[in-house]
Parts: structure tokens; sequence; C-alpha cells
């Protein structure tokens, strides 16, 4: 018995070793046989019909990035008919590999979002090798121009556009941030509108300037907002920090640091006209005026931001309504509280529209600043 068990753990053994014979070889490229692309930018092809025109931002390796005195960055551009063409010819370009899993950054051209923007979306979504954790932007100019600009204050080994982005450089609400599985699961799903940060450079050419935004949906005229919309926007929305606010009337002249913003509301239909009551509650101190301030009369400048603050909210909502789109998701709200049913959303598509708005902005401020 004992022989006989001898005999098949040696069969077994001499199988498993003939098997390892048979693998094929690892395919794992050592780092410097890949160069890392660290920036996406798509523009519709001037030189290809119904075709886009791919750049991306390669970083080039570098002996001692301490010695290099600008930033250590190459490009390639190529036009195809789609974006999975145009990857694969620039491929045949460099002598690495083209390695796109530290990617986290992909600029879209405007004119894409009212055009075949499926087609490119289709690309970054089916590749297992870009994370769906990169940021998505839309090019205030072209998505070359933008991918491939070096502002002046990017020093070697950094990527200036992430550290808009990510929250561990430059902290804003007028900066809007995007994920690549955001945009697919907004584009895909009803309730619900993506907002996408708008990328220009600035007049000097020097910098970037990310202030604007836009909202998009795939059956609507994307509808652009400004700096000051971006900015309300993203501090309802996403309780964006930094926010300041300036208001002013013929006493006074005040500006406003806000450190937190809640955002509430409620759909309401069983109640006469439908509406959506919302509160909006913003906590903060008074940052800068032109007039010396009296801290017992807080509660009086409490009451004069709030006025203020709901007529802008207002302004937005109204905005947005007008074009029939719902950055907030109350749409999906709408959806997810009440059983599902065949036909809810275009219910709700109806109700939109129409719908009031009664907003009630309660402001908090808990001083007039470290000098009174």
């Amino acid at each position: 018995m004992a022989e006989k068990q001898k005999i098949i753990k040696g069969c077994i053994a001499t199988g498993l070793f003939l098997m390892m014979l048979l693998q094929a070889g690892c395919a794992f490229k050592d780092i410097d046989k890949r160069i890392f692309v660290v920036g996406i930018g798509v523009d519709p092809s001037e030189k290809v019909k119904d075709g886009f025109r791919v750049t991306l931002k390669l970083a080039k390796p570098y002996g001692n990035v301490r010695q290099a005195q600008t930033p250590t960055y190459a490009y390639l551009s190529h036009d195809a008919d789609s974006v999975a063409v145009a990857v694969a010819e620039m491929e045949t370009r460099v002598d690495k590999l083209l390695d796109l899993t530290h990617n986290r950054i992909i600029i879209i051209n405007k004119e894409l979002l009212t055009k075949d923007l499926h087609t490119v979306m289709d690309f970054f979504t089916r590749r297992g090798d870009i994370q769906m954790v990169c940021y998505i932007a839309i090019a205030g100019t072209t998505s070359e121009e933008a991918i491939s600009f070096e502002p002046t204050i990017e020093t070697p080994a950094s990527i200036a556009l992430y550290n808009y982005f990510d929250n561990t450089g430059t902290e804003s609400p007028y900066i809007v941030t995007t994920f690549l599985f955001e945009f697919r699961r907004e584009l895909l799903e009803k309730g619900k509108d993506t907002v996408l940060p708008i990328i220009d450079i600035d007049e000097e050419n020097q910098e970037y300037k990310v202030n604007k935004s836009i909202v998009f949906r795939l059956d609507k005229e994307p509808l652009e907002l400004t700096p000051e919309e971006t900015k309300y926007f993203n501090s309802l929305a996403n309780r964006a920090s930094g926010f300041s606010y300036k208001f002013q009337d013929k006493d006074h002249s005040v500006v406003l640091n806000i450190y937190e913003v809640r955002f509430k509301y409620e759909i309401i239909l069983n109640e006469g006209e439908p509406r959506i009551d919302i509160k909006v509650t913003k906590v903060g101190y008074i940052g800068e005026s032109k007039h010396r301030l009296d801290p017992s009369k807080l509660d009086k400048y409490n009451k004069l931001a709030a006025k203020d603050t709901k007529a802008e909210v207002m302004d937005l909502l109204t905005k947005l309504q007008e074009k029939n789109l719902d950055p907030f998701g109350f749409g999906l709200r709408y959806h997810a509280t009440r059983l599902s049913r065949k036909g809810i959303m275009e219910e709700w598509e109806r109700i939109y529209p129409e719908i009031k708005f009664n907003v009630t902005v309660n402001v908090k401020l808990k001083g007039t600043g470290a000098v009174e």
C-alpha cells in the first residue's frame, strides 16, 4: 500500500513538472521598457472625417529628476477614426510599452459632447488598464492645448492638473471634480445630470484656470456655468470648502468666509402645488469689511447674507430648470423614494419643468474675524 502511494505521488509530481515546462513566459516588462501616460486629450479630427485626434502626455525617463530644469514630458498626437486605433498607431512610434495604468486625467473637447461621445467613452471604460478614478474634464480651447500646456508653477516629476482635483493641492469651491466612473454612471442613468470642470489657460498663457463647469445630458444642449454659479453648485451639491461670499448694500460691503455648508431638500407633491422644500445652512465668519463692524449685530449680518444668498440659489435653480437639467439629482431622489413602477421617470420629466422651489437660507456667523 505504501509503495502504491509513492508511485501515485511520483506520477503527480512528474505531471506537475511537465506542466510547468509547457507554461508561457511571464508577460512582465521592466520599468525601463515602459513609458507612462499621465494625461490623455481627445479632440475632433481635422484630418479624418468623423474621427478623433488623441494626444498623450508621456512622462519621459530621467536619470536624476532633481537636476531637471523643466518638466520632463513628451507628447504624442495622432488622428484616426476611433480612439483605440489612434492609441494603437502611437504604440508604433515609441520604443517602449505605453503604460496607461498611472494616468489620472482625461480631457475632452467641448464639441464632442454633442457628437459621438459614446464612441469616445467606450474606449476608456472598456480598457482594464485605465483607472475608473481618472478625472474627466472639458477643454476650454482644445484638449491638445490643455494637455500639453506646461504652467510655470509645474515642477519636474509632478502633474499640475492632478493637484486641482485630488484635494491634496488646491481646494476651491470653484473646482468641480468628476471621476470616470461617475461620468459613465450619470450618462447612463436617469434622474441626475453630470457636471464637468472646464480647464482654461489664463490670458498671460502662464497658468491653468479652473473655475467654470458645464452641465451635460446626452439629449440636451450643454449648459456652461459661470464661476459664481459653479461655486454655488459645488458648495451645495458637494459641500465644497473654502466658500467666500460678498454681499453689499448701502451700508455694508462684507466678505464672508464659509467653512461649512449643509444642503437638505424634500420633494412635496401631495400638499397643494408640487414643490421642493430646500434648506441651506452656511456657517462661517466675516473675513473682510469696508466698515467697522459691531459683534453684537451678528444677527443682522446673518439676515442680510441669507437674503442675498437665497436670491443667488434661486437664480441657479431656475436657470437649470429652464434648461431641463438636473445636476442636483432631484429626479434620482424622486425615483429612489417611491415604489418602482413603469413610467416613473417619465412622470418626473413632466413634473420637473413646473415644480416650484421653496428655498430657506440660514447663515450662522460665528464672529467678525480675529480683529474686531
